[in-house]
């Protein structure tokens, strides 16, 4: 099997207009190709994607209702069967780009392997599997969810020698698979490296080069990312072809499409009266609430659910399934209350209208994950958060950080929505 080319490096499509063209050579492709801003083919709504009536249908019945500012830039050149770099910070939709652009390109006649995603952790396969499933759910499309350290090896080699078209996985379980030849890698034609710069950052490159020299030699290679770290970008220089990098600056993305407020607790036992009042306050209004640990999580499901509140749970110790039926019942509004850890933040909610860190999360990349995605699909969501004394800091330093502005909230919730 060809190696990829090693002779070309990306040009760029910046979104604030300017542009920077990297090309040193000749490549495979005619030319490359240089766009600013204003010639990039962004999209206005879904339905400028030519998508076939299943797929729209089930974009729209997961909760989609516009595209976020990245999937406006990143959907086409992806469908164009370029290689492309989305760079662009969490909680912008780069996760729900890459599944749609994925499911698209899917032939479903073919039942072996099409497109190949990695990602850093179990948590973030997880969370991807559960969105191709949802949004894919009309077009009958087959995935599976390879992950090293969790799981039986014996499981995962058994559903891909069966076939499925969508693998996700963590590099040294897919490698494991590709050397096996339990997955089969004729039939894929897209590679999807996800959260590209905490791939690298955990020290698995070469795993990444294995998995890489085993694909096809003509596969179209997509990467999202936050940033470029120098591993990343010698991945890009060796093994993608003229790809188009598509970059969201992080100080053009802000988190005003979420209502953002803050209550000040002074102590920990308080909080819980605190999340009845608000609860209280908005009837059925579909809620996540967000926990720092399993134990807060179990906790706070004790004390709804001894208030005959239906509940849906999530976090890390929880199985495949268990974590599958708890999504499922929250999706379809069984229950509309769902308590998770921050691992879950990458999870997709697009028809939640709440959102309550009942702890403050520890990092900024942790409450862009939680409160980025509320919101961010045509919707408006709310954010409250809990806060002591001590986490004042922390919470004007978020403001700073996003350019944002967080209220204390307001006496009368009810009027919020």
């Amino acid at each position: 099997m060809d190696d990829f080319s090693t002779e070309n490096k990306p040009s760029f499509a910046l979104e604030n207009g300017s542009s920077e063209n990297y090309n040193t050579s000749a490549s495979k492709h005619a030319s490359d190709e240089t766009l600013d801003d204003t010639s990039i083919d962004k999209i206005d709504t879904f339905d400028d994607l030519n998508l076939c009536e299943s797929l729209l249908r089930s974009i729209y019945a997961y909760g989609f209702e516009q595209p976020s500012r990245v999937q406006q830039r990143a959907m086409k050149p992806c469908n164009m069967g370029r290689d492309v770099i989305v760079q662009a910070q969490s909680g912008t939709g780069k996760t729900a780009s890459c599944v749609i652009a994925i499911l698209k390109q899917i032939d479903l006649s073919i039942k072996d392997c099409q497109a190949l995603v990695l990602v850093p952790a179990w948590e973030l396969a997880q969370s991807m599997r559960r969105l191709f499933s949802s949004i894919g759910e009309y077009i009958n499309i087959t995935c599976h969810a390879c992950i090293g350290g969790t799981g039986s090896i014996r499981d995962d080699l058994s559903r891909l020698e069966a076939g499925v078209q969508i693998v996700i996985g963590t590099p040294g379980r897919v490698n494991d698979a590709l050397n096996r030849s339990k997955l089969r890698s004729d039939n894929i034609k897209m590679l999807v490296l996800d959260e590209g710069d905490e791939l690298v950052s955990r020290g698995v490159e070469d795993q990444i080069y294995d998995v890489l020299q085993k694909l096809p030699s003509n596969i179209q290679m997509v990467i999202f990312t936050a940033t470029i770290p120098c591993e990343l970008e010698k991945i890009i220089t060796k093994f993608m072809t003229n790809p188009i990098r598509i970059l969201v600056k992080s100080n053009n993305f802000t988190l005003d499409h979420a209502r953002q407020f803050y209550v000040n607790i002074e102590r920990e036992e308080w909080k819980m009266d605190t999340l009845y009042h608000i609860l209280a306050s908005i009837n059925d209004t579909p809620t996540v609430i967000y926990c720092n640990t399993r134990k807060t999580v179990d906790f706070v499901n004790e004390k709804l659910s001894a208030q005959h509140l239906n509940v849906a749970i999530l976090h890390g110790n929880m199985s495949q399934q268990e974590c599958d039926t708890y999504i499922k019942k929250f999706q379809t509004r069984s229950s509309r209350l769902l308590i998770a850890t921050d691992p879950f933040a990458r999870t997709i909610f697009p028809f939640a209208e709440l959102f309550i860190n009942y702890d403050l999360p520890k990092s900024m990349e942790a409450y862009i994950n939680q409160i980025g995605h509320g919101g961010a699909y045509g919707r408006t969501a709310t954010a409250i958060n809990f806060i002591n004394d001590s986490e004042r800091q922390h919470l004007r330093d978020i403001e700073q950080s996003y350019s944002i502005r967080i209220k204390e909230l307001p006496a009368d919730i009810s009027k919020l929505f």
